[in-house]
Formats: structure tokens, sequence, C-alpha cells
């Protein structure tokens, strides 16, 4: 069987830390079991790996958040890039044609779907694994994973059986769906058996290519990433399992929790004050998060969150939190906060003037050994202010060495990378007409390569 993650999410839930760049499956502030930060994507491939389920399973997300996976995971991570952010139906159907065309994965293999962020303990997986057995014994088209509910929720989708008890192999025949139901209704869906719809799905990789080649649609990963933009953007659940009829569901029994609120996510992290600042004794069920280097001092204040970060700032009590997507649904931004394969940065300043330029200052950080490709940019010079650590920098063709105090001044059109050869950390201003990630102009990426193009000086 293979596993497929799928990674997207807009960065609205759990603002200001997450964004579009950056969203909540990669955020820090759980703990791992050494004690140190770990993101909800770290945590589940380490699940993964203790299941010895991490070798044939996947990443499924789009261009955006490639560096972020890299950087938290490592390179060698299977990733599966979507060309473009759309819904879970297009990113399946994408993800279906790169296993049959690159990856050589039989139509005969069960394939599973999850998200990449669920909280969950070891047996979830062990109940994720009991799904291509599922498949091959009740003979269903699609087999779902449905959580036996804790109490009558209103946040999640539920599952409805044909019966309330499971038979011999575990699963249950599938009556239908509800999406979100108010209280009342909830505690009538779990009288009949109902259960908590957790987005894990299993099905034959042949049925989901029957169901392309239905639609006209090619096999071949290449093909079908040039054609992506012309497929609708809709959910896997509207377009293919509300519309199947032969579809079961495993229940699962153990613990599972949705992280993707700020008053759930606080209710699993390890210490209530990240970063710097403080909280007096009597801010009973407050927690602070804070990513600026400014303190942030909380007193007298019950049952808040307040979330600091480059991107701004959140103060609102715990029962409302849930909100803030509402509240944002207006609000663009650029991220001013990105992790890459090679580091992160922080944007620490943007202006744009009347006459049209603009100004962008950011503090970048490069970890030892990494570098960042080899490119130009044809609508922006860039002032690069070296404040610690030591690298190697090629431009156009010419090889330098910089450290703390140095500064470099790359025009428009001028090729140039940098290799740290300790951890590296430097001020870059852009000036420009139009600055954009877009006009980021790699030539190549991979340092062996970058050093083909030029000469010792």
């Amino acid at each position: 069987m293979k596993l497929v993650l799928l990674s997207g999410g807009s960065g609205k839930r759990l603002w200001p830390l997450s964004n579009d760049s950056r969203s909540k499956q990669f955020l820090k502030v759980l703990a791992s079991p050494a004690g140190e930060p770990e993101s909800m994507v770290q945590r589940v491939w380490r699940q993964l790996e203790e299941n010895g389920m991490a070798g044939s399973s996947y990443l499924a997300t789009g261009r955006s958040q490639v560096e972020m996976i890299q950087s938290q995971l490592g390179s060698e991570v299977p990733i599966i890039v979507e060309p473009e952010r759309r819904d879970t139906f297009p990113a399946i159907a994408l993800t279906a044609a790169y296993l049959y065309s690159i990856a050589g994965v039989s139509p005969s293999e069960t394939v599973a779907i999850l998200p990449v962020d669920p909280y969950v303990e070891s047996s979830f997986f062990e109940t994720v694994l009991q799904l291509e057995n599922t498949m091959l014994v009740s003979g269903a088209n699609l087999a779902l994973m449905g959580v036996v509910p804790e109490h009558a929720s209103e946040k999640y989708g539920y599952i409805i059986p044909t019966g309330a008890d499971a038979g011999a192999n575990g699963y249950l025949q599938v009556s239908h769906f509800q999406e979100k139901p108010d209280r009342v209704q909830a505690e009538e869906l779990i009288g009949k058996g109902a259960l908590w719809n957790c987005g894990v799905f299993a099905f034959r990789l042949g049925y989901l290519l029957d169901i392309l080649q239905r639609k006209g649609l090619p096999l071949n990963y290449e093909e079908l990433q040039k054609q992506y933009k012309l497929l609708s953007s809709i959910s896997f659940d509207y377009e293919v399992v509300e519309k199947e009829e032969n579809i079961v569901v495993q229940p699962y029994a153990g613990f599972w929790k949705d992280l993707g609120t700020w008053n759930t996510l606080t209710e699993e992290m390890t210490s209530n004050h990240v970063g710097k600042g403080f909280i007096t004794a009597d801010s009973e069920g407050t927690c602070l998060i804070n990513e600026l280097d400014i303190p942030i001092t909380v007193i007298g204040a019950k049952d808040l969150i307040i979330a600091a970060s480059p991107d701004g700032i959140l103060v609102t009590h715990k029962a409302e939190s849930p909100r803030i997507k509402e509240v944002l649904k207006t609000f663009e931004q650029r991220p001013m906060y990105e992790e890459r394969r090679w580091g992160h940065y922080k944007v620490i300043d943007y202006v744009k003037y009347d006459e049209g330029n603009e100004v962008l200052t950011k503090r970048i950080f490069i970890n030892e050994g990494k570098n960042i490709s080899y490119q130009l940019h044809h609508k922006r010079s860039e002032i690069w202010t070296f404040v610690s650590g030591e690298a190697s920098i090629v431009i156009n063709e010419k090889m330098h060495k910089v450290k703390a105090g140095d500064v470099v001044r790359i025009p428009e059109g001028t090729k140039h990378a940098i290799l740290a050869l300790t951890d590296v950390e430097f001020i870059e201003v852009q000036t420009g007409s139009e600055l954009v990630e877009e006009d980021n102009i790699r030539i190549t990426l991979d340092w062996e390569d970058i050093a083909l193009h030029q000469f010792i000086s």
C-alpha cells in the first residue's frame, strides 16, 4: 500500500504564525519526545518512520511549500508537486498520475490518502494499514476511516453507516454523510453510530485512473501537469466520495484531534509561553507565542491567546479564536516570514513609494553548508550586509569569500549565489520597480553546478 499525505492550507486559521507559505503544519510549537520544538508535519513523518511506513509514503503539495517541507523533513522526502494551488480532487488526480506514470505503481495497488497534520497516537497508523485488507475483503471501491466520537461536536463532518455494529471484518457499509451539524443533530447522528470524518480514505489506484480516463484526462504526470489549470477546483469528497455507492468505513476508536485552531493547538503545547515576554501568575489559561525580537508582557489577563510574528499580532479569547478565518477573509498580505530548504528569512520593512519604486528589507539566515541558487533579477537590485558568519559568493562567474562586516552590491541582471561556510546571517535590501518572487530567474541550484560557472578570483 502507498500512503500520500496532502499538504495544503491557506494559513488563515493560525494567523499570524501561519501564512500562505507557512501553513499550520509547519509551525514548530509542539514538543518531540526529546523535548525539541516540532511541527505537525515533522511529528506525523516521525510517526510514519516509527511504524515502518515512511518508505512507502509521499507528500503532495504546491510549489510554495516544497522548500518548507525539505527544510523540515530533508531533501530526500518524495514530493509530488502541484503546479498551482487548487482543491483536493485535482491534487489527488495528479498524485494518481504520478504514482502510475513516474513511480510505476500497479493499478491494483491500494493507495491511502490522509491529511499531513493529524494529531494522533500510533494506533491510528495501524488502522490506516488495515484499510488495504478492508478494500480486499469488502470489495468496496472506497474505504474510509472514521473516528468514534468522544462527544457531540459541531466542528467535524460525520460518516453515517447503514448499521451501528461492525461485522467480523471490522468495517461498516456507508449510508451517507453529514457536514458539520448543529449539536442536536450531532447527538442524533452519534446515536445512529455515526463517525467523525477524519479525511482518511483508500482506493485501488486503477479506480481513480478509470475516473481520469472517463473525464478525458491524461494518465501521464507531465501531461496532467500541463492541463492542471483546466481541472475543476473541487474537493475529492464532492467529486468522488459522495457520488460513490460501493463505499465502506473502518472505525478508529483511538485518540484523534484536529489542531486546526488556536484553542485546540494550545491545548497540546507543553508550555503556555514561547518566545520573549512574561506572563503573570494570575493570567490563568493564557498562552503567549512570540516570534518577534521584542518582549510581550501579559498581566492579569485570563484565557487569552497572544500570538505575534512578523506577519502581525493576534489577541483573542481562546473560545473566540476559530473566528479568525472569517475575520481575515478579505485580508491579503505577502508572507513576512518564510522557511526555505537553506534556512529562513524575516521581512523587516517594506515600503512602496508614490512614484512606483519599492524597497524591501529582509533578515536572512542560511544554515552551514547550504546555498541559495545561482540566479538573477531583472526588476531589482540588492545590497547584502553581512552581520555574522562566513560564506562564499559567486558574482557573474567570479567567486569571493565574505565575512561579517562585508557589504556586497548586486545590480539588476547580475548573476549571483551564496554558500554558507558557517551559519550566516545578513541583511538584504531590495530596490526596484516590482519586488516579486517571480523575478527570481534561477540558473542552477546545486553548488557543484554553480562552481562550473565561475573562476576563482
